[in-house]
C-alpha cells in the first residue's frame, strides 16, 4: 500500500476535515507530518473512550507523525518553511485567512514552489458574507438545509455522525489526488480550496433541484421513503424491526404473494400502482405491520428471501459491533492497542498495515533534527 510512497504531506491541521484527508493519503503510504499546537489537536480531548483516549484522533491521525510548533515562534515558522519547501502537498484547516497572516497563504506558498499543492479547507469558503461565521458539523447540516430534511414529521434532526466534515474530508482528498496527477504531466503544483458548506450542498442536489424545478422541498419521512412504499421499518414478532424496500411492481407482487400470504393484495384498488400505495401508505403500513408482527426473524426472513424483497435489520452500534461484515484493524497508541473499522477501499492482495497513532509531539526531537 505504497502509492504514495516518496511524497511528503505537512499539514497544519485539527478537528475532523482536514485529519481525515491527510489519513487517507498517510494510509496510501505517503509521509504526513501533523503540525500541531503546544497543547495538541484539540480533537485528541473531544472524549477518553480509548483506552483514555479520544475516539476521533484514533480514528483520523493513523500513521502520521506529530511534532508541536508555535505559529508565532520565529524559529518555529522558519522551520516550518523549511518543511513546505521540500513538500509535495501543504494542508491547512485554520480559520479563513490565518494561515496567510501566519506567513503561509497558499498562493505566496505556491509562488515560492511552483510544484507545491496546496490545499485549503474552510466552513463556507475563503470569501463572501458567510466566510467568517463559525463552522461547525452540526452548523453547517443546519444551514444547508441538511437537517431540515432529516428527523421526522415532528421536527428536523441532526445527522448522528459528522457528514460535513467526512464529505469535505473526502472532497479534498480526492482533489489532491487529481492534482498529483496533472503535476505528473504539467510539473506544477495547483491551489485547491474545499468547504464543509459546498460538499453538503453538493449532497443536497436532490432535494434542491426539487425545491427549485418544482417549489417542494422533500418532506422528512423519518424511516420511511418519501416517494416509495412499503419502504420503511415494522416491528416483528420479536420486538425487534426490520427494514423493507420495493422498488418496482415485480417486487410488490412477489412480496404481497410469498410475504403477506396474499397476492390479491398486489391487485388492490389502493395498492395497484406506487403512487396509490404513497397516497394510502397508512393503510397499507398497517396491513404490513399486521403480517410482520406475527412473524419471527427466522420465518420472516425466509419468506423475504423467497421473494427476493429488500430488507435490514434495524441495528443499533451494537449490532455494527458484532455484523458479520464489518472489518476491523488493531493499532498501537500510546496507552495500548485499540481496534478501529479498517479503511473502506478493498484492494486485492494487499492489506492495509496497521498504522500507529501519535502521541503528542511524538516526533518533536526526530523532525527538528530533520528540519531545524
Amino acid at each position: 500500500m505504497a502509492a504514495l510512497d516518496g511524497i511528503l504531506v505537512v499539514s497544519l491541521e485539527q478537528a475532523v476535515a482536514a485529519p481525515l484527508c491527510t489519513a487517507r493519503l498517510a494510509e496510501a503510504g505517503a509521509r504526513v507530518i501533523k503540525l500541531e499546537r503546544p497543547d495538541g489537536d484539540f480533537a485528541r480531548g473531544y472524549d477518553h473512550v480509548v483506552n483514555g483516549q479520544a475516539s476521533y484522533f484514533i480514528w483520523l491521525n493513523r500513521g502520521k507523525e506529530s511534532v508541536r510548533i508555535d505559529l508565532k515562534n520565529r524559529h518555529d515558522a522558519a522551520m516550518i518553511g523549511r518543511m513546505i519547501g521540500k513538500a509535495d502537498v501543504f494542508v491547512q484547516n485554520l480559520a479563513p485567512g490565518a494561515a496567510a497572516r501566519a506567513g503561509f497563504g497558499s498562493a505566496d506558498l505556491r509562488a515560492s514552489h511552483p510544484r507545491l499543492i496546496t490545499c485549503d479547507i474552510s466552513g463556507y469558503g475563503e470569501s463572501g458574507p458567510a466566510a467568517t461565521m463559525k463552522a461547525y458539523d452540526f452548523l453547517i447540516q443546519c444551514e444547508a438545509g441538511l437537517a431540515s430534511i432529516t428527523g421526522t414529521e415532528e421536527g428536523p434532526a441532526r445527522v448522528g455522525v459528522s457528514v460535513a466534515d467526512i464529505a469535505c474530508g473526502m472532497n479534498a482528498h480526492a482533489a489532491i489526488l487529481q492534482a498529483l496527477l496533472e503535476r505528473a504531466q504539467t510539473g506544477r503544483g495547483r491551489g485547491i480550496a474545499v468547504s464543509l458548506f459546498d460538499a453538503l450542498a453538493d449532497w443536497m442536489a436532490v432535494p434542491l433541484l426539487h425545491y427549485d424545478y418544482s417549489g417542494n422541498a422533500p418532506a422528512r419521512a423519518g424511516l420511511k421513503h418519501p416517494s416509495i412504499a412499503p419502504y420503511g421499518a415494522f416491528v416483528i414478532a420479536d420486538g425487534s424491526q426490520l427494514v423493507v424496500s420495493i422498488q418496482n411492481e415485480r417486487e410488490w407482487a412477489k412480496f404481497c404473494a410469498i410475504v403477506l400470504g396474499d397476492a390479491t393484495v398486489a391487485t388492490d384498488e389502493r395498492f395497484a400502482s406506487n403512487a396509490l400505495r404513497c397516497a394510502n401508505r397508512t393503510v397499507l403500513d398497517a396491513l404490513v405491520g399486521e403480517t410482520f408482527g406475527a412473524l419471527m426473524p427466522d420465518m420472516l426472513i425466509d419468506r423475504l428471501e423467497r421473494a427476493g424483497t429488500a430488507w435490514a435489520r434495524l441495528n443499533g452500534v451494537d449490532g455494527l459491533s458484532r455484523h458479520s461484515q464489518l472489518r476491523r484493524v488493531t493499532v498501537e497508541t500510546e496507552s495500548g492497542p485499540a481496534r478501529v473499522p479498517a479503511p473502506p477501499a478493498r484492494w486485492d492482495g494487499d492489506e492495509y498495515p496497521a498504522l500507529p497513532v501519535p502521541a503528542l509531539g511524538a516526533h518533536d526531537v526526530a523532525i527538528r533534527a530533520e528540519f531545524g
